[in-house]
């Protein structure tokens, strides 16, 4: 047995020879890798800024702060002198505990010997900045023991505001949603390297003050999102929503030109927190039969192929019938049971409606569909977000779903599917004078103050119907709004709307259910739109389910408040005496005329005015202001835009004589304005149609 142990002692000095010997460096080496380590240190994500610059999303510095409260560089003495007030200064910056339970738990941890000591996550710049100024605490890192890591976290100024749109990402899941997930390459940055030691109870403490490698921050992108028409839109939605008790519902608001989405808000009842949360982006990922606002692309394509006249007249009885094999009704009955075509689509008759598409094309049902494909209304707006909804439009020679009724229910807007943003292109294309653009969220990329990439308006079709057809169309939908299904929402509106109301049942299981989508989607103004805007309500349970009732009021309070904040909407003028570097951002209106239309619309204003005929509305935190507005008694004012009443009461008070030509607000003058004035000269003035 002696002599066992003597050699297993033997052999153990052997291997401690070996090991010194021919595998110490190696083994060396591991250690210190094993000591040492480069930790990532995540860079800050990209900005994401609406069109003026505000911010809807950023990253901010969090801090995890520990501290080394055994190190030998504290001496006892001190540690237990400052404990108290150091203990008393983290409770009140903290408040994750008392001053009593932050006292026993580093005096704990120091008896322990921790290098290592958690006080706080997320800790707040600010929060660290007085947590440096407390005792101990304040000789720093090496002699105070305060050791903080930096990590950034995201957060959202305007809280629930556009939230889907914004969306989220998150890497580990694989969960990209809406502008954060479609932009992640460029938002994400560079991420840094912090090298930091292994110590006691396998905690890991930085070695150095600074970092290794610094992180690299994201770029940030510009949306085309407007902080008040979000606003504005997110609410009205929110009320009419609550009101109806609907289930979700979406309002998007387009500039027409530019295709540039200034608001887009959608709302799901949450049956769990009890309350409206932005958890579904419905208006982009809803693909959804929209009943009949797609009566105007019916009427699109049997305008354009000359089917019938807006003067024919058709015979709707009653308002039911059995076409096809499949009954069809109306709401009521129309007039007199024998109306125009343009009776049938102010007023909405399916039965009109099913008449006109099943005669024109029950031999052509192929032609009728590649009509709406030439429209472009079959394929995907081709958006950045990821989650679009498909667009459905079946064909009768590809398609095997296609049956013997399927001309008939298409014609008022079954069958079919888009989503409401879909929609709104193909109504903002007619708005646009047959252009169809895409719809732009993003217009740049930049990196700091510096534009690094900018996005440009996208054409997807350059002319969807002959210019003749689009402006009979236009007619229909003002008709709708002037004495169709929408003429009761949009009554006294100092402005013109153009557009149309939706009614649809919901399928679920493949059977219609009693719950509908209700919308309207339209323009205004309409004798020179500026934004198109579609309201849909999902599943709305009080007072009525149809579009014009339950969208249509919403779309208007919408309009409302977008034109009483900007008046003439930003329409831009010469100048006020003709000078190009003088702006006038809204054009001069009668002061009293003015103050008529806010008194109408029961907003408030605060006037700057002594006595003057002439002002100017401008919004300045929320509130309306009227300025005056003086005309040079030398020179021709720039009267482009002011209705006929008031530019010839101003020329004429002038001595200037004029012409007019056209019906509306003025398009253009025959002499410049800044030109000197001549008493008796006479000046053209052309009107906007009517």
């Amino acid at each position: 047995m002696y002599f066992s142990i003597l050699l297993f002692a033997i052999a153990i000095i052997v291997k401690i020879f070996y090991i010194q010997i021919k595998e110490g460096a190696e083994l060396t080496a591991l250690a210190q890798t094993q000591e040492l380590r480069a930790f990532n240190l995540e860079a800050n994500r990209g900005n994401i800024l609406a069109a003026d610059g505000s911010l809807l999303a950023t990253s901010v510095p969090v801090f995890e702060v520990r501290m080394d409260v055994a190190s030998p560089n504290i001496p006892d003495k001190y540690f237990l002198d400052n404990l108290d007030e150091l203990s008393g200064g983290l409770a009140k910056i903290l408040r994750s505990k008392s001053k009593r339970e932050f006292k026993s738990y580093l005096l704990k941890n120091r008896k322990k010997g921790k290098r290592y000591v958690l006080l706080g996550r997320k800790v707040q710049y600010e929060q660290l900045k007085e947590i440096k100024k407390l005792p101990i605490l304040k000789r720093g890192k090496h002699r105070g023991g305060l050791i903080s890591i930096q990590t950034p976290k995201r957060v959202f100024p305007f809280g629930e505001l556009a939230a889907r749109t914004i969306g989220y990402e998150n890497k580990s899941e694989k969960y990209f949603v809406g502008l954060e997930g479609a932009y992640s390459d460029i938002l994400t940055g560079k991420d840094g390297k912090l090298v930091m030691r292994r110590i006691n109870h396998g905690d890991w403490i930085p070695i150095h003050d600074e970092n290794e490698v610094e992180p690299v921050d994201g770029n940030d992108i510009v949306t085309t999102i407007d902080i008040n028409i979000q606003d504005i839109a997110e609410n009205a939605l929110f009320r009419q929503l609550l009101h109806n008790k609907a289930f979700q519902g979406c309002a998007v608001v387009m500039e027409v030109q530019t295709g540039h989405i200034k608001a887009i808000a959608n709302l799901r009842y949450d049956s769990t927190d009890r309350k409206y949360k932005e958890t579904y982006n419905y208006a982009i990922g809803a693909s959804i039969e929209p009943g009949s606002t797609f009566k105007l692309a019916n009427m699109l394509v049997a305008l354009e192929d000359d089917k019938f006249k807006l003067t024919d007249s058709i015979i709707t009885g009653v308002g039911f019938a059995v076409i096809n094999g499949i009954q069809v009704q109306d709401v009521h009955k129309i007039g007199n049971g024998r109306v125009t075509i343009r009776d049938v689509f102010e007023y909405s008759s399916n039965v009109g409606m099913a008449k006109l598409i099943t005669s024109a094309y029950d031999n052509e049902a192929a032609k009728y569909v590649d009509g709406l494909y030439d429209m472009s209304l079959n394929q995907p707006l081709g958006l950045e977000i990821i989650g679009e909804g498909q667009p459905f439009i079946k064909h009768p020679e590809k398609s095997k779903s296609w049956w013997g009724t399927s001309l008939t229910v298409m014609s008022f807007g079954y069958e079919v599917k888009q989503t409401p943003l879909q929609t709104l292109s193909y109504f903002n294309a007619i708005a646009n004078d047959g252009k169809m653009v895409k719809p732009v969220l993003v217009t740049e990329v930049r990196t700091g103050d510096a534009c690094k990439e900018r996005f440009g308006t996208e054409v997807i079709n350059k002319k969807i119907a002959s210019q003749e057809t689009i402006d009979t169309v236009k007619s229909l939908l003002e008709g709708v709004v002037k004495r169709g299904t929408a003429r009761r929402a949009f009554y006294g509106t100092p402005y013109k709307v153009a557009g149309k109301t939706g009614t649809a049942k919901i399928v679920k299981d493949g059977r219609y259910t009693r719950d509908y989508n209700a919308s309207f989607v339209g323009y205004f103004p309409a004798d020179d739109p500026k934004y198109t805007c579609i309201v849909a309500i999902n599943k709305p349970t009080e007072e009525g389910y149809y579009g014009g009732v339950v969208a249509a009021p919403t779309f208007r309070e919408i309009a409302d408040k977008i034109y009483s904040t900007s008046l003439v909407l930003d329409l831009k003028y010469e100048t006020k005496y003709g000078r190009a570097d003088e702006p006038v951002r809204n054009n001069p209106v009668n002061y009293s005329d003015l103050k008529d239309i806010y008194s109408s619309l029961d907003i408030n204003t605060v006037d700057y005015l002594h006595n003057d005929p002439w002002a100017i509305a401008q919004l300045n935190n929320e509130t309306i202001e009227l300025e005056s507005v003086e005309f040079s008694s030398h020179h021709i004012p720039n009267v482009k835009g002011m209705n006929a009443k008031d530019a010839v009461y101003l020329l004429e008070n002038m001595g200037v004589k004029t012409k007019l030509s056209g019906r509306g607000t003025v398009k253009s003058q025959s002499i410049k304005a800044g030109t000197q004035l001549r008493k008796g000269q006479t000046i053209n003035l052309k009107l906007a149609a009517y």
